[in-house]
């Protein structure tokens, strides 16, 4: 395939998962940013986990809210799960793979903050352990899934479900949702001055 053929093929694409993302996640994503309000107003947290690309994005939209997305502001309550190597690798390897974000939850978490799962299929085993103990222990359970939400839905509330198979394309939106999320907490939670 000539390039130019190819990336018109990946934009049109990426173009149609936008499409049926946006009219999929309007509901599910206003309550998320209310849930988000409401525990910083309140002095909660925003805990994000997930593993691989969405490892990645847990640390990028934790920063956005602790440093600053598009101003500069006082800091906003928020860490990823994802970060202490020391933590993970002990956890793995003394209990198991799947409570590495569980037991951190159970440390680090309280009533009223917001934990954000994030997978693209829906189905990780440790996302879906985590989101489960923050629901039993009084924290929003959120997400971030793909394709028809997986395990995470019934577990996960509010869910945003990217609709589409292709692991790329959920990836694209879930970090645009990320920063959309960011940015409406930063400019209710932290007003520019």
């Amino acid at each position: 395939m000539e390039f130019a053929k190819f990336l018109d093929q990946q934009f049109a694409e990426h173009s149609e998962v936008v499409a049926k993302t946006s009219a999929a996640v309007r509901e599910p994503f206003q309550k998320l940013v209310e849930a988000c309000l409401t525990s910083l107003a309140g002095g909660g947290k925003i805990l994000f986990f997930g593993n691989g690309g969405s490892a990645a994005d847990a640390q990028h939209l934790a920063t956005e809210l602790v440093i600053r997305y598009r101003y500069n502001r006082k800091a906003l309550a928020s860490i990823a799960l994802t970060t202490d190597t020391s933590l993970l690798t002990a956890c793995a390897n003394d209990f198991s793979f799947e409570e590495i974000f569980s037991r951190q939850i159970e440390a680090l978490g309280k009533p009223g903050d917001v934990a954000i799962g994030i997978s693209t299929s829906g189905n990780s085993p440790n996302v879906l352990t985590a989101l489960a103990v923050a629901r039993d222990m009084g924290l929003v359970a959120a997400g971030f899934g793909g394709r028809d939400g997986g395990k995470m839905v019934g577990l996960a509330d509010p869910l945003l479900i990217v609709p589409s198979n292709v692991t790329a394309r959920i990836q694209e939106m879930h970090i645009l949702l990320g920063h959309a999320l960011c940015d409406q907490v930063e400019a209710k939670a932290a007003p520019k001055e």
